[in-house]
């Protein structure tokens, strides 16, 4: 099969080089993609928020699956300009993608399906948001309503910073909800299921880490790094968000007539009153997808394409390699608030020469001199695989010492607890 991979960053590399590993793709193609994607594979200009400028390349390049990475496309329609041309589509329509479009939204399907989560007040005013907020006192979660590119939560013991932030979500449009929630305490884990909108197949669960420094401070990120397995985990958990969570949402997307095609990824806390949902994201998520891929030993194409054309009851079980996996992100100097880019990177080769080691570019970009330079926020994703966690972060920080991006930085603690001696 021929694929293509909309996307531009290391979500969408770890994607490509896992497509690449299944003998059954024969050729992969990626848009717009970037200078690290652009070095193993056929790239291509398009606007990912234009559906119709999506649909028209996947047919124009005869491809035989699209794959979707991040989440503006697929709220924005370009799973149905796809599908429109006859063309199978990993990612779920616009209407199934308010699952991550709208937390709003995702509230009233979990309700529906009987899903735990938080609980929750919508507000369209400052008002209401005072009298949420004060409800359920500190620490406050204030999130936006719509996408923010996993920065549009605020978790914060300062009633003042928790109303400005409501109020920023509020001034972004004249239609504009923000929602306040309980406060979930306990670890927080990332579980994906892929899904022909009947049947969900898990794949293994990952923590990652949104705040910018180490041991979780400062403002939250797109992430930061991830790591999988997760050896403090219930043994039983992927069984149990199965059948209690990620099941019954795609049982109620598809009685609604909006059934989910694609990567279902539950955000999860587990608390101390038991796995609550967190939120949903209706896409592959990153880094967590960068340490899950790296530990899946199945054809990753046969497993997309089986769920873009309702066979994945057919499909083998999913097989997994015992290693552990670490990705570390290396990010701009002013990340997240004001990333700094055209800033040189060097040692990529080093750094990729390190055993177990992949270097997943991101942000990056040739400059006029054909010369390797930062173009986002979020740089390089380092992975590393080892035969336990302890290795593949000893791995990870042993190649992230040999690249160069001024005034870059890094969390040094990704997976340090968990890796950590019992």
């Amino acid at each position: 099969m021929k694929v293509l991979v909309i996307g531009s960053g290391a979500r969408e590399h770890a994607l490509i080089m896992a497509l690449l590993a299944d003998d059954e793709v024969e050729g992969v193609i990626c848009a717009p993609g970037n200078a690290g994607i652009a070095g193993v594979v056929e790239t291509h200009q398009v606007d990912p928020l234009d559906p119709e400028a999506i649909g028209e390349l996947a047919a124009k390049l005869s491809v035989d699956l699209v794959v979707i990475g991040p989440e503006v496309p697929l709220v924005a329609g370009a799973a149905d300009a796809v599908r429109d041309r006859g063309i199978a589509c990993f990612g779920p329509s616009a209407a199934a993608a308010q699952l991550e479009g709208s937390k709003a939204f995702a509230k009233q399907v979990m309700a529906e399906a009987g899903v735990l989560t938080a609980i929750a007040h919508v507000c369209s005013t400052i008002d209401e948001v005072v009298t949420a907020i004060d409800q359920f006192g500190a620490p406050y979660v204030v999130k936006d309503d719509g996408l923010a590119a996993g920065k549009g939560v605020v978790v914060t013991n300062d009633r003042a910073e928790a109303l400005a932030h409501a109020q920023f979500c509020l001034a972004r449009a004249a239609d504009a909800q923000v929602v306040i929630e309980e406060y979930l305490d306990g670890p927080e884990v990332s579980l994906f299921g892929i899904t022909d909108g009947t049947t969900i197949v898990p794949l293994q669960p990952a923590q990652d880490f949104k705040r910018v420094r180490d041991g979780d401070e400062g403002p939250n990120t797109g992430g930061m790094g991830a790591y999988s397995p997760l050896p403090w985990a219930p043994e039983n958990l992927v069984a149990d968000v199965t059948k209690r969570v990620l099941q019954p949402v795609v049982d109620v997307m598809r009685r609604r007539d909006t059934p989910f095609i694609g990567l279902l990824y539950a955000g999860l806390a587990l608390t101390s009153r038991g796995t609550r949902v967190i939120e949903f994201n209706a896409r592959f998520g990153d880094p967590e997808t960068q340490v899950v891929l790296a530990r899946l030993a199945s054809p990753l194409g046969r497993a997309l394409m089986a769920a873009s054309t309702g066979r994945l009851a057919d499909l083998p079980p999913l097989a997994w390699h015992p290693h552990a996996a670490v990705t570390v992100v290396v990010a701009a100097a002013n990340y997240p608030e004001n990333p700094r880019t055209g800033d040189a990177i060097t040692g990529i080769a080093a750094a990729d020469a390190v055993a177990g080691v992949q270097v997943l570019h991101a942000g990056t970009a040739l400059n006029a001199q054909g010369e390797l330079v930062s173009a986002g926020g979020r740089v390089l994703s380092v992975t590393a695989t080892g035969d336990t966690l302890a290795g593949a972060r000893q791995s990870a920080y042993a190649a992230i010492d040999l690249i160069t991006l001024e005034g870059s930085h890094h969390r040094t603690d990704i997976a340090l607890d968990a890796s950590a001696p019992a």
